[in-house]
């Protein structure tokens, strides 16, 4: 009798795991994420015609894209959704849209020159974080989010906003694209200082599990 219960209690636990991970796949704040990952081939599509419409059109999916990276983990906090599927696609949306922005940018011409180099720096960087908070969740410390790396994502998304507009407006908004370039390059040098923060901070904690 004892076995029966524990197999019926056993059961009832895995249906309400079930059912949270269900509710979390479901939430606003997730399907806000999910959002901004289907945008990311849909500012691909527009911008590869280089049509004024086309960028205007890629601009506002764009933006709204940006709106919901604050969104979605404003709402889980707020409404206490925050969940593991959450926590794995924010970071990976985000990057995916800046990433996908910049080459576009590059590839059409719009960011060029010694700009490139600012593109590199913004792109390492992701990919440094990213593997740091990798090993880092191996090891159970937790990577913080500072207060000028959100300044930083702020400039580095208006900075892309002026850029893919930039094309279209460079004949009636003089120097428009200079101007999306030196935001490019102040979110750049920002970025470098908050990746190194970052390395420096992984590299403590490796030392300490290795001594």
């Amino acid at each position: 009798m004892t076995e029966i219960n524990g197999v019926g209690t056993r059961s009832a636990g895995s249906n309400g795991a079930s059912g949270r991970s269900r509710n979390a796949a479901v939430s606003l704040p997730n399907i806000l994420t999910y959002g901004r990952i289907l945008a990311i081939p849909a500012i691909i599509i527009l911008l590869f015609p280089k049509d004024d419409f086309g960028r205007w059109l890629a601009l506002a999916l764009y933006i709204i894209a940006s709106v919901t990276d604050y969104l979605d983990g404003y709402l889980a906090r707020r409404w206490k959704q925050q969940s593991a599927l959450g926590r794995m696609l924010d970071p990976i949306a985000d990057k995916l849209l800046v990433a996908t922005v910049i080459l576009m940018l590059v590839g059409e011409g719009t960011i060029g020159g010694w700009s490139l180099l600012a593109a590199i720096v913004i792109l390492c960087r992701e990919v440094l974080v990213s593997g740091l908070r990798e090993f880092l969740a191996e090891a159970r410390v937790s990577l913080p989010v500072t207060q000028l790396a959100k300044w930083k994502t702020a400039i580095q998304m208006v900075a892309l906003g002026v850029l893919i507009i930039g094309p279209a407006l460079k004949d009636s908004v003089p120097y428009i694209i200079e101007i999306g370039l030196a935001l490019l390059w102040v979110a750049a040098l920002v970025t470098f200082y908050t990746g190194y923060d970052y390395l420096r901070s992984g590299l403590r904690h490796a030392m300490e599990k290795d001594s």
